[in-house]
């Protein structure tokens, strides 16, 4: 049994004894938590938004974090089973003082997690974040007396609202991608993307489309991060079915994947990548990832004349770093495409609705597109933690041997070299050292990764 505590949230696995997994006294604690550093953060009564994926816990994890909410007095409005994004969306709307996901993301179906919002539906700063651990550790609740209990709406409003929001943005093109005629197939992994992506795609115009895996019964069909290998059934669906363009969600719709006509890979580093070109090429503009995406966007944002930033990884810090310098476009290299015109938040509908429109304009196939942009490959390995490695140690003596390159340590650490990269850092939601190389070739990207963790091994 596993249990994760990190500045974004709780994590861990359904089952087990109280701190080894993620029971049913973890999450009441943990959702404490979150109500009491909320109610420290506002005066008056308070509102926070429940939104879940469609695990198999979800139901029971729901009903816990909402009683939860109710013992601080705190009102809660349920929006069941809704995608991170339409939560997040649903917090602004809803005027709320925050909001919680229940979703383990890409993790399997044992897994669940909360995910916490402050009253923008923007994830926790760290400092917040830490403030939750702290009042957890504590465990310094203060909770309401029987009068003043909260009290929950039931609300069903926002995938629909969220639909609706994506049609409203002046990018996308509703009218192209309905002229295009597409056929569009899509894999919702068995989650809630079974329940937005056919109504957006019918919103969008799209008639012709191939579902997979669109009941939302959490009974994941594979693995549910949406990497190549995990993606046979829908690449098959594509080339039998002469589909245009596939599209891949992860169970709380925040990853976007993309699959060509041909059956082969977009690759999910370059989700992001076309959709800033869409973007660019209609308004100069600079963009924002973290420092484990691939040097592709970059490129591209230059050629247009904008500016690249990067940052550490994870989605709060890509926000902060795309306030700072106004951006038009930013994200991560998982798929995650995060565009202002919408919302602060990784967003796969605003991603497909962006894509769509590009592809409906550019008038290229899918794989046409894809090869329009720098060619990078990105190995992504890891190497699972055990009791007594000193991972700090680890870092800073690869740190020392490689000194004289370019070096970014804001992230674990990270070197460039004049053509390729490798970035090394400790899992915030798992116990592994995750390994990231990108080169020009896979072959290259392979090789400078497995030079590394020969560098490790020999170092443990």
């Amino acid at each position: 049994m596993t249990l994760i505590k990190s500045i974004s949230g709780i994590r861990g696995t359904i089952g087990g004894k109280v701190g080894d997994g993620l029971s049913p006294l973890d999450v009441v604690k943990f959702a404490s938590a979150y109500g009491q550093w909320a109610k420290q953060r506002h005066n008056g009564k308070l509102k926070v938004v429940v939104g879940r994926d469609a695990r198999i816990s979800g139901d029971m994890v729901k009903n816990l974090v909402i009683g939860s909410l109710q013992g601080l007095g705190i009102d809660v409005v349920n929006i069941d089973l809704a995608t991170t994004p339409t939560t997040e969306i649903a917090v602004t709307e809803e005027k709320a003082q925050g909001g919680i996901i229940l979703t383990a993301s890409h993790n399997p179906k044992q897994w669940n997690a909360l995910k916490l919002l402050n009253e923008n539906g923007e994830f926790l700063t760290a400092q917040d974040g830490a403030e939750v651990l702290q009042i957890a550790e504590d465990e310094s609740f203060d909770f309401a007396e029987v009068d003043d209990l909260g009290k929950v709406e039931e609300k069903d409003i926002y995938t629909d609202l969220h639909v609706q929001h994506v049609l409203d943005l002046e990018m996308v093109d509703v009218e192209a991608i309905k002229n295009a005629n597409f056929t569009v197939a899509i894999d919702c992994v068995n989650s809630v993307g079974g329940i937005v992506l056919p109504k957006l795609l019918k919103a969008l115009g799209v008639n012709n489309s191939i579902e997979l895996f669109t009941e939302p019964n959490g009974q994941f069909p594979h693995n549910p991060e949406p990497l190549p290998e995990h993606l046979t059934d829908i690449a098959n669906a594509i080339k039998e079915k002469k589909a245009d363009v596939g599209f891949v969600v992860d169970p709380d719709v925040d990853r976007l994947a993309i699959i060509n006509e041909d059956g082969s890979m977009f690759g999910e580093e370059y989700t992001l990548v076309a959709v800033a070109d869409y973007l660019l090429s209609h308004k100069i503009g600079n963009t924002v990832s973290n420092l484990s995406s691939t040097r592709a966007l970059s490129d591209v944002t230059r050629n247009y004349g904008g500016e690249y930033s990067s940052t550490a990884v994870g989605e709060v810090n890509v926000v902060a770093k795309m306030k700072e310098t106004e951006a038009l476009i930013g994200g991560e290299g998982n798929g995650g495409v995060i565009y202002p015109a919408s919302h602060y938040g990784r967003d796969s509908l605003v991603g497909i609705g962006l894509f769509l429109s590009h592809l409906a304009k550019c008038g290229l196939k899918c794989s046409e597109l894809r090869a329009k942009y720098p060619e990078y490959f990105i190995s992504k390995n890891k190497i699972q933690l055990t009791e007594g490695i000193d991972v700090d140690g680890i870092l800073e003596s690869i740190k020392a041997k490689y000194a004289k390159e370019n070096i970014n340590d804001i992230d674990g650490l990270k070197i460039d070299f004049a053509e390729k990269w490798v970035q090394l850092r400790k899992s915030n939601t798992e116990p592994i050292i995750r390994i990231y190389a990108e080169a020009k070739t896979m072959e290259e990207a392979d090789e400078l990764a497995k030079s590394i963790i020969a560098d490790i091994k020999a170092i443990i």
